[in-house]
């Protein structure tokens, strides 16, 4: 059921200020010498420092904590290529989570290009102004390409979300749920339905995780992806099965994992049960999965069941990975998010499931507990540890593998500060927005 109405959704875009981000001044401009300072001539001290050293820039500039949130509204939610205007409302809001949930600045672009290259060369060239790049609702298989070139050619951290998001926070779900079930990761046989962006790079993820490559079997619009197939571009070839092993019905008997990044229905209760004792679903098409939570767990009781929605156990949110993922990057002076700060933030995640939770977040979830188990294999969105536990783990292995430029000196401190800077954050922001209200 909605929690809302279609006219509530509007009138919270709409007032009492338009839209959800407003750019504000953090330094004082009341008197002649603020000005000069803000502007001319004060402004060209800083200009010069970093003219002769360019990571002066992260001192006398809030580069290192802008990120823009980039897209061509190609593939926008579930409402598919609504392009760049209509799809601004999604990109303000991925600003209004990077603020709340890491103290993250964003601008949001949105772009009007005719080509991958274009959008390429667009991004490239903004370099300056940024420390990080969020990619956001561009279809596959540009969507790929994209990215790759763009992490080749930039020298900051480039992250698309659709991709690589949902991967780590079902990445830390699978991690639990084959430790529940008594499973071997390197034992599974998987089946994904859906191979755009999410698909395959949750695919490309449980590889990097131990999932054998031959055991993925990956169905899109016109059924199982195999060599015997035309036309298939580079990135479903990756995942082609030697033979056509038929449809999805029969593929997925004895299977321990499905993944659904689809349409709704798709997953019979008779699917279910054919699979192997107990298995892991993870049902995210949005807002409903292939198959109901209710259903899924009535065709096989002991299911580790994770959908995209908020009403369900398990729930896979990308909200529980950019925003952290991000921070751990800026703050270490990461050049690039690799696959082993993905890895640790799957990782932290996973560990976090399995800590005592405080009353106060099952007070908000209204739950009378939560434990570590079939109905709860990851951390809800809503945690506030998630900060100090994925933030930390990713900056730690942004300094192992070498890409950090500003190496963290004192973890335990730097958890702390997390900590006080978000919450002092939170408190800015909630009393910016109140005087809104107040106003009005």
């Amino acid at each position: 059921m909605a929690l809302f109405t279609k006219e509530e959704a509007l009138n919270y875009h709409a007032a009492p200020r338009r839209g959800k981000v407003e750019v504000v001044p953090v330094k004082p401009c009341n008197s002649q010498k603020d000005l000069s300072m803000a502007y001319s001539p004060g402004v060209a001290e800083a200009c010069k420092e970093i003219h002769a050293n360019p990571d002066a820039a992260a001192l006398y500039t809030g580069r290192s904590n802008l990120v823009a949130v980039v897209s061509d509204g190609t593939a926008v939610l579930g409402l598919g290529n609504i392009g760049p205007l209509a799809g601004k409302p999604v990109m303000e809001g991925k600003g209004v989570l990077f603020k709340t949930f890491a103290d993250i600045d964003v601008f949001d672009i949105n772009l009007d290009v005719s080509s991958a290259d274009e959008l390429i060369n667009i991004v490239k060239a903004m370099e300056p102004t940024f420390g990080g790049i969020n990619l956001e609702d561009i279809k596959a298989p540009e969507c790929f390409y994209i990215e790759e070139t763009l992490k080749k050619e930039m020298n900051i951290p480039v992250f698309h979300d659709d991709q690589h998001g949902t991967a780590v926070i079902s990445g830390a779900g699978l991690i639990n749920a084959c430790e529940i079930t008594g499973r071997n990761i390197e034992d599974l046989k998987v089946v994904v339905v859906g191979a755009g962006a999410a698909g395959i790079a949750c695919s490309k993820f449980y590889v990097s995780m131990g999932v054998k490559r031959e055991n993925i079997f990956m169905f899109d619009s016109r059924g199982l992806i195999h060599k015997g197939r035309e036309g298939l571009n580079q990135y479903k070839k990756e995942f082609a099965q030697d033979n056509d092993y038929g449809s999805l019905e029969e593929v997925i008997k004895g299977a321990d994992c499905f993944l659904g990044l689809s349409v709704k229905n798709l997953l019979s209760q008779d699917m279910v049960r054919s699979m192997a004792k107990d298995p892991i679903i993870f049902a995210m098409a949005n807002p409903d999965p292939e198959i109901s939570y209710p259903d899924a767990k009535e065709a096989s009781p002991n299911c580790i069941m994770g959908t995209g929605r908020s009403d369900f156990p398990n729930q896979v949110n990308n909200v529980s990975g950019f925003p952290y993922i991000f921070r751990g990057a800026l703050d270490v002076g990461a050049t690039i998010i690799n696959e082993e700060m993905k890895l640790a933030a799957a990782k932290a995640l996973a560990a976090l499931a399995k800590e005592p939770v405080p009353q106060e977040i099952c007070d908000a979830y209204g739950v009378k507990e939560l434990t570590f188990g079939v109905d709860y294999v990851i951390p809800k969105p809503l945690d506030p540890r998630v900060l100090e536990w994925e933030v930390a783990a990713v900056a730690q292995a942004a300094m192992d593998t070498g890409v950090a430029q500003n190496p963290i000196k004192n973890m335990d401190a730097y958890k702390k500060s997390l900590r006080d800077r978000v919450t002092a954050s939170n408190k800015r922001i909630a009393a910016f927005v109140d005087s809104y209200f107040t106003a009005s």
